[in-house]
């Protein structure tokens, strides 16, 4: 990768490009990627929490070859890493869900459309070699949910991930401060609109070269701006129930996943549904504050149901490393999201290519320092927490 003449040094880790990604964005894009709810704390614990759990080295094994592929929900992957959705990427760089899918085709790796991402999922899918998993929102038009079901589907998605955990949004205090939500007076308005006009090389690249800056798969709100997001969210349907689960099993014929999924009781009620996987996250931190981080809810969702269907993990990962944790835990692939955007932002589709090479080259290293010779053979028996073995 090319060296920053500002940082005079080239990208390594992910929080290099979370760094360049600060540099280069106007504050309010920047905080939007960064910052959880309310005081953010378990959106720290997130990445906290994986860092107690401490990986046992073992030596003198056999692993001249190591492998990373593993097959998620029908699909292969080269290793089990999957983009996460990441509402408005497109605002972080040129076309950036486009940049990024490409960069997930290219790592062998899959890539989840967002609801609310700038690029429509046709645009995205027809830059892709690889057709993208799509993830959904519940609208209160229950029509609405399935004309985007239905799009997914023409373009061939074959996972959709349905988002549970959103009934109600989260106090961002970050977007508040940055006069992107509330009812801000006009002082803290003109302050934002410095925030964007101070970006030059932003305007440039995104504002005018990225344009349409709308949401690509809201067609029936007539593609709304994202400025015209906090009026759309009231939209998503707080009365949604496992029950639901069935209407969409009626719209949907490939593989279907629950996010946002902590209580092992509701994973229970989830694979009692007929769901396919589900996804232990906490949105990022970005919803409930004060809840388990990813790290520590995982393990009792993949003990209540882990035969029963596909486990896998989302919140606080920055390297192979805790990829390679939370397959130890019991997880079978992990959604990346904040990395991928700060990647894109930094330095757009190289920058996630590159990223994903970094995190690909850490779990390699992990594997064979731990003595194993597969990703599928990872399992708690890998880890320690606090210095003493993680129970099987």
């Amino acid at each position: 990768m090319r060296a920053d003449r500002t940082l005079q040094l080239a990208p390594a880790t992910v929080n290099d490009y979370r760094e360049l990604a600060r540099r280069r964005l106007p504050r309010q894009l920047f905080d939007y990627i960064d910052g959880g709810a309310y005081e953010e704390a378990t959106m720290r614990s997130n990445v906290a929490d994986l860092e107690r759990l401490l990986l046992r080295q073992v030596v003198m094994r056999d692993v001249s070859t190591r492998s990373q592929e593993v097959e998620v929900l029908g699909q292969r992957l080269a290793m089990p890493v999957i983009l996460a959705p990441v509402g408005l990427a497109g605002m972080f760089a040129r076309r950036a869900e486009l940049q990024a899918a490409r960069a997930a085709a290219a790592a062998g790796v899959a890539f989840v459309e967002s609801t609310v991402s700038i690029c429509g999922i046709e645009e995205v899918a027809g830059a892709s070699s690889s057709p993208p998993w799509f993830q959904l929102y519940v609208m209160r038009d229950r029509g609405y949910a399935e004309e985007l079901m239905a799009r997914a589907q023409s373009v061939g998605a074959p996972v959709l991930i349905l988002t549970v955990d959103l009934a109600v949004v989260g106090a961002r205090k970050r977007d508040i401060r940055n006069a992107v939500l509330g009812d801000p007076p006009t002082s803290a308005k003109l302050r934002r609109g410095l925030d964007l006009v101070s970006h030059p090389r932003w305007i440039l690249d995104v504002g005018l070269r990225g344009a349409p800056l709308t949401f690509g798969n809201l067609k029936r709100s007539g593609q709304p701006a994202p400025s015209a997001l906090k009026s759309w969210i009231p939209e998503f349907d707080p009365s949604v129930t496992w029950e639901d689960v069935a209407w969409v099993r009626e719209h949907w014929n490939g593989p279907l996943v629950v996010k946002g999924v902590l209580d092992p009781e509701d994973a229970r009620r989830a694979a009692d549904s007929g769901v396919d996987g589900v996804v232990v996250s906490n949105h990022g931190g970005r919803q409930l504050d004060s809840v388990l981080s990813t790290a520590r809810a995982l393990s009792d969702v993949v003990d209540a149901i882990g035969d029963r269907v596909e486990v896998l993990a989302d919140g606080g990962a920055r390297t192979g490393l805790d990829v390679v944790k939370f397959l130890a835990l019991g997880a079978r692939a992990v959604l990346i999201g904040r990395a991928w955007a700060w990647a894109v932002a930094a330095r757009g589709e190289p920058g996630v290519r590159h990223m994903l090479e970094v995190i690909q080259a850490d779990i390699d290293v992990a594997l064979a320092l731990t003595g194993h010779t597969s990703v599928l053979d990872l399992d708690r028996a890998a880890l320690y927490r606090q210095g003493s073995p993680v129970s099987a």
